[in-house]
Order: C-alpha cells, then structure tokens, then sequence
C-alpha cells in the first residue's frame, strides 16, 4: 500500500473544532483589539499571535472549565502587553476624543472635556468591566454576544456593565441617578 503522507509533513491540517473557534471569533477579536491598538495592520498582527497561542495549548484549553474567559484572557492580556511594551494607552482613549475635537464647534467643546475624562476613565476600569464596557458601548455588540464571546452568563455580563458604569460615575463625578423597582411606575408622584 502507497501512503502519501510522509512523517515530515510540515503542514498538518488545524483540528475542526479550532477552525470553527476562529471563524466564530476572529471578527470580535480584530474589532476588540483595533479598538485597543488603533491600527488595523498591527490588531491584525495581534490577532494572528493569538491564535497561534490558542492553538498551541488548544488541547488544555478545550479541558478547561472557563474556555470561553481563558481564551479571551490571551486576547486582552496581549493587548495590554504590547501597549506596555510601546508605552501607550489604549486607541479609544485618544482616537475618540481627537474625533470628537474634529467635529467640535465652540459649543460643543465643554462637552468635548468630558468624553476626555470619559475615555480615560474607561480605560482605568478593572479587566471585566473594562471589556464589556467597550464591547458594549464602544463597539456596539449586544449582551448575548458578549456573554458567548467571554464565557460568562448573561447577568454576570450585565452585572459587570452596571459595576463598570458605577466606576465611571463615581470617578466622574456625576449624580447618582434614582432606580425604581423594575415593571413598576414611580408611586411616589401619584
């Protein structure tokens, strides 16, 4: 029997279940780590690094009991490597504001200071609240998707939202605003 395989075959094919992983996600993971870089070429670069690292360990990730946090994990911790690494901040911190100051008319600048400190104060939340905060807020992506994509149920994403924006109140100094129990209307003003 001919086999046409040899032992050095430099190319072996990627398991399905890997495939699938970053087709499912490769999309989030460039939008998420553009965001952080600014740069699409260098996120792009990121990106492919981490998933050469995913697959490396893809066996002891896939026995992992958080796989969907563990992954994600490698994502952002890269991130924040390689804007130690180069000094940086997060792009969102600088891009959204210099975007905003474009725009700006005299009028609007007040406004314009406060998404300053906005953006800053983002980027000093802790790693959950930071992530769904700019998942959510910064690139749009709805609560379900969030939670698939970071391996946490849909009331642990909602809980780290509602921290994250606590921080964000708390650091910028605005009103805490008043809650009412859910379904009902305010009984006090009837």
């Amino acid at each position: 029997m001919n086999d046409d395989c040899s032992e050095g075959d430099s190319n072996p094919e990627l398991p399905l279940d890997f495939q699938a992983f970053y087709l499912c996600r490769q999309e989030l993971y460039h939008d998420y780590a553009t965001e952080l870089l600014g740069d699409r070429k260098e996120a792009e670069e990121l990106v492919h690094e981490v998933f050469s690292l995913i697959l490396e360990d893809w066996d002891d990730l896939l026995g992992c009991r958080n796989f969907e946090e563990d992954t994600w994990a490698i994502l952002r911790l890269a991130a924040i490597r390689r804007l130690r690494k180069k000094h940086r901040r997060p792009a969102f911190v600088a891009k959204g504001a210099f975007a905003q100051a474009l725009d700006a008319t005299r009028d609007q600048l007040m406004a314009l200071e406060e998404s300053i400190g906005l953006y800053s104060a983002i980027a000093q939340l802790p790693a959950k609240q930071f992530d769904v905060i700019v998942l959510r807020y910064v690139l749009g992506y709805e609560t379900r998707v969030i939670a698939w994509f970071l391996g946490l149920d849909r009331r642990t994403v909602d809980y780290h939202g509602r921290k994250g924006k606590e921080h964000l109140r708390q650091q910028l100094n605005l009103p805490e605003t008043p809650r009412t129990p859910r379904g009902r209307a305010k009984e006090a003003n009837k």
